[in-house]
């Protein structure tokens, strides 16, 4: 994967380059698996098989059964599908979800819109290094609570939650547990019976595979209701003609992340390191956010004190990542995430989040410190 001509990719979590066996699956598929899944003749059966084995290729990836995984079109679908369905199907009683204050949007929104139609959410709020206390959650957990909805990694600073701790304590008091975990899945290994969460998110285009595709797991017997309706197709789950190529490609990229994912773990942790150690050594001050031993190997989220990030990449256009702030309007805005933290408005403000990837080299890395530190001497 030749991604040098394009500059210096550190954006990952933002997303990924299609990988080679990915490409190379979903050609077939858009040859050869060109029938409806739901007809009977031999192109549908063909077009059918060739979902059911990327269903459990994905199943597989997080330790779960086929049946208890169903395609989406992406991470976005997959958490309203959950945070709604999983209200719908709930006691008229239990009108209380639980979340956190680092969410992604997506599932955010979501629950903001169920408080505009009358229920209760409590946002958990995190500590410095961006990390949930499951007490917290303990302690907000009512009798008419009808989910808790906890991301596994964040994709801003890469903050690995303890989701196995937050779902026993869940458990305990009947309520099912969702986990956004699109930032995880390919990065760290994600295993549903370890975590012992009801529900979880997949999105196709952070692990290798294309965007418009992406999955949910849902438990056996786990509290769901549709909130698509149509002709039936995925279980009955999410009605639609199944985009068959785009799910044979995420069933490939499933297979691909789990290859070698310990020593590509410990790879893109090291080449990490090495980035920070080097703008380190550029003598200005900055502030990384996020603890080492308790992020996703792949991710380093730094504020440069006393700059702006997004001026700092505008310097450095081959160098191509994301920043802590965004400008609306003629106002600066800062990440959420950053500001739930605790960190300054003037300190996020010089945040930039590098994220590594399957393709990043050595050379890149070396290549980015030096891109950072000719902005900084042209930023003087």
């Amino acid at each position: 994967m030749d991604l040098k001509k394009n500059g210096l990719y550190l954006d990952y979590n933002a997303t990924t380059p299609i990988a080679t066996p990915v490409i190379e699956a979903i050609n077939h598929a858009l040859k050869d698996l060109w029938g409806n899944p739901s007809s009977i003749h031999g192109l549908g059966r063909a077009a059918k098989e060739g979902i059911e084995a990327a269903r459990a290729k994905v199943a597989s990836l997080i330790n779960a059964r086929p049946e208890e995984v169903f395609f989406t079109s992406g991470g976005t679908e997959s958490n309203n599908t959950v945070i709604l369905g999983a209200a719908r199907a709930g006691s008229h009683e239990k009108r209380h979800i639980i979340t956190t204050q680092i969410e992604h949007p997506s599932v955010l929104n979501p629950a903001i819109h169920l408080m505009e139609e009358g229920w209760d959410v409590s946002f958990i709020r995190v500590d410095s290094l961006g990390l949930v206390d499951p007490s917290d959650i303990k302690k907000a957990l009512r009798p008419n609570t009808a989910m808790v909805s906890v991301m596994l990694a964040n994709n801003e600073t890469g903050a690995v939650q303890p989701l196995a701790e937050i779902a026993g304590i869940a458990h305990e008091y009947g309520v099912p547990v969702h986990t956004d975990a699109a930032q995880a899945v390919g990065k760290i290994p994600v295993d549903v019976q370890m975590l012992g969460v009801d529900y979880l998110t997949i999105a196709g285009h952070k692990l290798y595979a294309p965007k418009g595709i992406g999955a949910l797991f849902v438990k056996d017997g786990a509290p769901f209701d549709q909130i698509i309706f149509g002709a039936g197709q995925e279980m009955g789950r999410r009605p639609g003609t199944e985009p068959t190529p785009l799910a044979v490609g995420l069933g490939a990229a499933s297979v691909f992340v789990q290859d070698g994912l310990e020593d590509e773990m410990k790879r893109q942790s090291e080449l990490r390191e090495r980035l920070y150690d080097g703008i380190l050594s550029l003598g200005r001050q900055i502030i990384r956010h996020g603890q080492v031993d308790k992020t996703l190997p792949n991710t380093l989220n730094i504020s440069f004190v006393g700059l702006s990030g997004a001026r700092i990449l505008q310097t450095a256009p081959g160098l191509m990542a994301s920043t802590g702030a965004a400008c609306h309007a003629g106002s600066a805005v800062v990440s959420h995430v950053l500001s739930a933290m605790g960190v300054e408005k003037t300190v996020a403000m010089g945040a930039i989040r590098f994220s590594l990837g399957r393709f990043t080299t050595d050379r890149e890395i070396d290549d980015a410190v030096f891109a950072i530190k000719e902005a900084l001497n042209r930023l003087n």
